[in-house]
């Protein structure tokens, strides 16, 4: 598939690009501190049983999650739907990557808006 040609004068400066990069980033640290603090603290602690960030792509805010066993793995899986009530505060448009411990399979990805709302947050 060829791309479009549009003349230098078209597309965005070196400069440009890279301050569209910092604040994008910027964006996605905020939204980590915003939404570890939004969490109630038995949340906070099984977040941190794993390595998790935030990346923007395509306007769509994604919490990837990356769990170091298969316990934290299982921990995280019984918050989903926790955690898409949280993201929904975020974005209208949001999706959750959970990895499974080191190389066992692919990631999940789901959209938060597919995920039912949690029967009882009590629980969490």
């Amino acid at each position: 598939m060829k791309q479009p040609y549009l003349s230098p004068d078209d597309l965005p400066t070196h400069k440009t690009t890279l301050i569209s990069e910092i604040l994008l980033s910027q964006l996605e640290e905020t939204t980590k501190k915003s939404f570890y603090l939004a969490c109630k603290h038995s949340i906070r602690i099984l977040l941190s049983s794993c390595h998790w960030y935030f990346k923007v792509n395509s306007g769509i805010l994604m919490l990837v999650m990356v769990c170091h066993d298969i316990e934290s793995y299982q921990n995280i899986m019984m918050i989903v739907p926790y955690l898409a009530s949280q993201l929904k505060r975020y974005a209208n448009q949001a999706k959750i990557s959970i990895s499974s411990p080191v190389n066992q399979g692919i990631p999940w990805v789901i959209n938060v808006n597919q995920i039912l709302p949690e029967e009882d947050s009590s629980n969490h």
